[in-house]
């Protein structure tokens, strides 16, 4: 698909994307015999992704990982949904981080940084090239640095719950959110039949306006952390893009929303001293 495809869906009235994303989730049900299920993470986007597939099929599960890196007041609301399968991560995000290292500046740039720095092959080594030269510095820090915590918190305990259960699951992903959103969508479209992971994005071609629309039109109960002041709701202690936000930055809203939380991560876990290396002001 082009890109002018996307956008010219993108540009379509709410209506017209509803019918869309109820064609998309029938494709899927069907095709996988309902053997299926809504990745619900609490936030807005897979909460009317949920409503969707309900309003069509009101026997599907929803799956929550509780990484314990969530807002509370996520998890109160996950607490109301019905049918929702909860699932625990092996590792916590303490011992990721001890163990593998602080996700900071980007998942790709951490990445490079880890195999950069522990890496036993030559090509893992040669990582290093890859590191923006902003970010070389890093490389040298005299902290572990990594981007494992997404796979060990999140993926893993999914890959497993989908191997055991063979269920297919629905993701509440919007192209808008990112270009490389954008070109996974152009690539694979809504349903991704014949991927490595098969996976189905029926909101891929909304805004985020039309999420806050369809919430307010159909009066569906969300999280109240978003009348909050909060925007995004994923995981809380992650440093991914804190040094693109303007003030008061995530941390520093946290620090006056949720103080305990705040002392926890920045004291006990450490991220002070993280956030004051790469210059990010969190008090």
């Amino acid at each position: 698909m082009e890109l002018w495809q996307l956008q010219q869906r993108q540009s379509l009235p709410l209506e017209s994307k509803i019918v869309h994303s109820q064609n998309v989730i029938k494709q899927w049900h069907e095709h996988f015999d309902g053997k299926v299920y809504v990745s619900f993470s609490g936030g807005k986007d897979s909460t009317v992704l949920l409503h969707l597939v309900r309003e069509l099929y009101p026997e599907v599960p929803a799956v929550y990982v509780d990484t314990g890196l969530e807002y509370p007041e996520i998890r109160d609301f996950v607490k109301t949904i019905d049918n929702v399968i909860w699932l625990k991560p092996k590792l916590s995000f303490k011992q990721v981080i001890d163990k593998y290292g602080y996700p900071v500046i980007s998942k790709e740039q951490s990445g490079w940084i880890y195999d950069a720095r522990t890496g036993k092959t030559e090509k893992q080594k040669l990582r290093i090239n890859k590191v923006s030269k902003k970010w070389q510095y890093l490389i040298n820090a005299p902290f572990k640095i990594s981007d494992r915590c997404c796979y060990y918190l999140k993926k893993k305990p999914i890959k497993d719950f989908e191997k055991e259960s063979n269920l297919h699951p629905y993701l509440g992903i919007i192209a808008q959110e990112s270009s490389r959103r954008t070109k996974e969508y152009l690539k694979f479209g809504c349903n991704s039949f014949n991927a490595a992971r098969p996976l189905s994005k029926p909101l891929s071609v909304w805004l985020e306006q039309d999420i806050w629309n369809y919430l307010k039109s159909y009066n569906i109960p969300y999280s109240k952390i978003y009348d909050m002041g909060e925007s995004r709701t994923g995981c809380i202690f992650c440093m991914f893009g804190c040094h693109l936000e303007k003030e008061p930055n995530r941390f520093q809203r946290m620090k006056v929303s949720h103080p305990q939380l705040y002392e926890y991560c920045i004291t006990k876990l450490g991220l002070g001293n993280v956030l004051d290396y790469i210059n990010v002001k969190y008090k």
